[in-house]
């Protein structure tokens, strides 16, 4: 049994939050440079070329990416063969986060939901655990704006609606988005599952896996290239500006629901598609 202290993890994650504040991802980089060969419209070529001289920018002189630093979402998965020590995770790891937001002079963008009182440090951060086996420790953080955060939607279908009509669903909640979630987006799809179930399969399909990373089930990998060509037929175009890439990527995760039910989930993914990862 191999024994790592939360302050370690804690450690870990602040680090990785100075990383996605102002560093963008390499493929959602490579898939921007992609984009700007693909866009036909000179408005949304000026758009991408704009949106790629921001992350040089940003990373050159550790500027954020964005104005909107993000709600930051942490997804650990735990060996089995760990034994987590010293203190209260999610306490430790937020402390640590607070420091980050404010040494670095980030925007702090948690409120209370009624009184809309800011926190002022950014947390709480949102924590998701789960069990794997071996004896690492995979981190990966999420900072994702609330403009993109915005503009997802879930519906539990009727069952009869079937392919087709998760499509239509999926293309419309784009459209009806138009240019708040700041594209070209990352679409993440999720179906199946139950209602709580599905809103965390469209987010980890939009925020963990990035551009150019295949679904390994054929199926889903079809019906995401088709996805993709009917949102990007949509003539949103980046940044909303209008043209011929309104999103880089469809990635869809799926899995078995009640024989009464078809939940499905949109979650857009912004072009600052802030996520990074580490394996202790």
């Amino acid at each position: 049994m191999r024994t790592l202290s939360v302050d370690t993890i804690a450690a870990v994650v602040a680090d990785l939050a100075r990383e996605a504040a102002f560093n963008l991802p390499e493929p959602v980089v490579n898939a921007l440079h992609e984009a700007r060969l693909r866009e036909r419209s000179v408005t949304g070529q000026a758009a991408l070329d704009l949106l790629l001289s921001n992350a040089r920018e940003a990373a050159s002189q550790g500027l954020a990416l964005c104005q909107d630093t993000g709600l930051v979402t942490v997804f650990l998965e735990v060996g089995r063969e760990v034994c987590l020590e010293g203190g209260d995770l999610d306490e430790v790891v937020n402390r640590a986060l607070a420091r980050v937001w404010l040494k670095n002079h980030l925007r702090p963008s948690m409120c209370h939901p009624l009184t809309r009182a800011n926190t002022g440090d950014n947390t709480p951060a949102f924590l998701h655990l789960a069990c794997a086996p071996g004896d690492k420790v995979r981190v990966r953080l999420v900072a994702k704006g609330g403009g993109s955060e915005n503009m997802g939607r879930l519906l539990m279908l009727k069952p009869g609606a079937g392919v087709e009509g998760i499509m239509d669903e999926v293309v419309r909640t784009v459209d009806l988005a138009g240019p708040n979630p700041c594209p070209p987006v990352i679409v993440g799809v999720g179906i199946g599952g139950s209602f709580d179930r599905v809103g965390l399969l469209a987010k980890r399909a939009s925020c963990l896996r990035l551009p150019g990373e295949p679904n390994p089930d054929p199926e889903l990998a079809a019906l995401e290239e088709k996805l993709l060509a009917r949102i990007n037929g949509l003539g949103i175009g980046p940044q909303g500006f209008g043209g011929t890439v309104t999103a880089l990527a469809v990635h869809v995760a799926m899995e078995p629901c009640h024989i009464a039910s078809l939940p499905l989930a949109v979650n857009l993914q912004c072009v600052a598609a802030r996520m990074k990862e580490v394996v202790l």
